[in-house]
């Protein structure tokens, strides 16, 4: 079999648009991408691709599923071989093996990584908000920062005691073992064997990964000793890898995806600043160069980028060989730049939040332009470092892949540098035809066509029985109820409460807490309810994702179906007709609590309808008038779901 780790890195690359696309041509729509769908025959375009969840529905005939999937379908090729087929077309080494307990022992290890990270960083946040160390020093420290208590809570922050062994003393008291404290770097042992706390009297961020995980840590240091780093961050580690890693990502990828447009910062402040502005599409690079992991993981969310730079020009120049790195990797770069001696989070605390948004919409400037006035102001009237500032310039523009793009930068830069058009364009197709000639070298290769093969599974519709009219019309409702829940978990389960006072409470684990007294009647909802109660209660969150790329194909079948729609909202609506379209996401609680509670309705006419065949049922009178009063009872229970459901709509 091919071993996990090559799996995982094959399905974090294969780009769903890409592996469709190589079949099928697709058309943006919205937020989706449209073609005539391969699998069966139609002149109405009803297949649909999302590049953010990185799936594939067709509306018409009902196939779905992610690139693995596509290859499976679309060339009738095994699991194993859709997997080197992707592997192959992104030049992916495939290696194979035979798992081995030794393989299931390492996978428990990998996830005991994640056990005793998410033990810290909960340690960590209780010792700031709990213990007097920690809100004399760490929560006073935020504070003076001038950050929110509600910021502080999303993010998880936390205080690491100044005592040499403090976590690590906790951690072993709850059964966490040395080994991982050690391997996940948040323990150190020294020359005499003994282990002792990597993050002494910091404040702490905990960094999570896609999925909301808690994968590493960074530690700020309150001391003014010169000697003390002011930031300790966690090693690499198993699950740790720092260049695949954005800082923020998990609280900023759905308004990216909303805003369609990445602020991209410098430190862990500078998110949580950016955040208090109520901007939320920000991410940090957490203080290391950006790498091309990092750039492409922002092109899942989006192709537009808005670099927020401090006033340090220094540090502004020894920034744009990344920026150079966004465009080659197609993405649209815009710079903002900040007053001399600020940075984003120093910049916000001066002026305000409103004031700080205002200037971030005020001052965006494309990077090709930005960059030419930063470097022709440092060379001012010296011809040779002009036209080393030419020739640096244009080979920006040659890293743009789009030729009308190129094109239009090239024309702009004529007039700003003050040289001819044809000039630009020259050095530019020489700096292309190099760098053609450079990949010419043999790479791709062609893939083999497999033969054909029957499809590895069938798709069976069995015909329902008939029954009595009302039963039938309370099973449809009870199915697309529990359906409905399902899709609510999928899309929003990994989305913090925000109402009612509750605190650093996650929807999927409130909408659990609330299905206690539902027994879900449809088999398959049943499963995928039973599989989310047992991940909660293991201490994990379950993502859309699990479901969606399932080895149980009806799970990813029903999970594909929910998280994928082929309606958009036209903006036209209000745009033409002035009439506004509420999204579901505008009021979460209304869409959360509107959805068990229309379940649970669901559920009391089911018990009202079977009461109902008891009393006809039922020859003794005794026995009836007891049947009678709880369908009373049950009756005015169904009149305050339904007075609720009245009310949260409203709201």
């Amino acid at each position: 079999m091919i071993n996990r780790e090559t799996i995982d890195k094959i399905m974090d690359t294969a780009r769903i648009e890409e592996v469709v696309g190589d079949f099928v041509h697709l058309k943006k729509r919205g937020t989706s991408l449209i073609g005539n769908c391969p699998f069966h025959g139609e002149k109405t375009p009803s297949f649909h691709v999302s590049v953010t969840k990185g799936i594939y529905k067709c509306f018409g005939c009902g196939k779905g599923g992610d690139s693995v999937r596509f290859i499976m379908e679309h060339e009738k090729y095994s699991y194993p071989e859709a997997l080197k087929f992707l592997a192959n077309k992104y030049n992916i080494e495939v290696e194979e093996t035979v798992e081995s307990v030794q393989d299931v022992e390492a996978q428990n290890a990998r996830e005991s990584l994640y056990i005793v990270s998410q033990f810290a960083a909960n340690y960590f946040e209780d010792q700031m908000w709990n213990s007097q160390e920690g809100k004399t020093i760490g929560l006073s420290y935020f504070k003076e920062r001038g950050f929110r208590e509600d910021i502080l809570k999303k993010f998880n922050l936390g205080y690491s005691p100044d005592v040499w062994d403090a976590l690590t003393l906790d951690a072993v008291k709850n059964k966490h073992a040395e080994e991982y404290l050690e391997k996940t770097g948040l323990a150190i042992r020294n020359d005499k064997g003994k282990l002792y706390d990597r993050f002494r009297g910091r404040v702490m961020f905990p960094i999570h990964n896609f999925t909301g995980r808690v994968i590493g840590f960074g530690g700020r240091t309150l001391k003014t000793d010169k000697n003390v780093p002011k930031y300790v961050n966690s090693p690499e580690s198993e699950i740790y890898h720092k260049s695949n890693v954005l800082y923020g990502l998990f609280h900023a990828k759905k308004a990216i995806r909303d805003q369609d447009n990445c602020y991209l910062v410098e430190g862990y402040a500078d998110v949580l600043s950016v955040h208090q502005a109520h901007i939320e599409n920000v991410v940090a690079s957490s203080g290391t160069s950006l790498t091309i992991e990092q750039i492409r993981l922002i092109g899942r969310f989006t192709q537009n980028v808005t670099i927020l730079y401090d006033g340090d020009a220094a540090g502004i120049k020894a920034s744009l060989r990344g920026l150079d790195m966004i465009l080659e990797e197609g993405l649209n770069v815009k710079v903002v730049s900040f007053p001399a001696g600020d940075d984003p989070d120093s910049y916000m605390h001066k002026v305000g939040a409103g004031a700080f948004k205002t200037y971030i919409e005020d001052n965006r400037k494309d990077f090709i332009l930005y960059k030419a006035n930063i470097l022709l102001a440092e060379a001012g009237t010296d011809p040779i470092k002009r036209a080393g500032i030419i020739r640096d310039i244009v080979e920006s523009i040659a890293k743009i892949p789009d030729n009308i793009k190129a094109s239009v930068f090239i024309r702009e830069c004529s007039s700003l540098l003050q040289i001819e058009e044809r000039v630009l364009l020259s050095e530019l197709n020489t700096m292309r035809a190099a760098k053609l000639k450079k990949a010419s070298a043999p790479q791709g290769r062609q893939y083999q066509q497999h033969p054909d093969m029957p499809p590895a599974d069938l798709m069976s519709d069995e015909p329902g029985q008939a029954e009595q009219q009302m039963a039938t019309a309370v099973e449809v409702d009870d199915e697309l109820q529990e359906q409905e829940i399902v899709r609510l978990l999928l899309a929003f389960g990994h989305e913090l409460v925000s109402w009612d006072k509750i605190d650093n409470m996650y929807i999927g684990s409130f909408i659990m807490q609330n299905l206690t007294d539902v027994t879900f009647e449809n088999k398959l909802c049943k499963r995928i309810i039973d599989h989310y109660r047992t991940e909660i209660e293991d201490g994990h969150l379950p993502t859309a994702n699990q479901f969606i790329k399932s080895d149980d194909r009806e799970i990813a079948d029903l999970a594909i179906t929910l998280s994928s729609s082929p309606y958009t909202l036209s903006e036209n609506w209000y745009n033409k007709h002035n009439i506004y379209v509420r999204d579901e996401t505008v009021n979460l609680k209304a869409t959360i609590l509107g959805g068990l509670y229309h379940l649970k309705k669901r559920k009391v006419d089911r018990i009202l309808l079977d009461l109902l065949k008891e009393i006809k049922a039922e020859n003794d009178a005794t026995n009836q008038e007891i049947l009678m009063q709880r369908y009373a009872f049950i009756k005015n229970v169904e009149k305050e779901i339904s007075r609720f459901l009245g009310s949260v709509i409203v709201k």
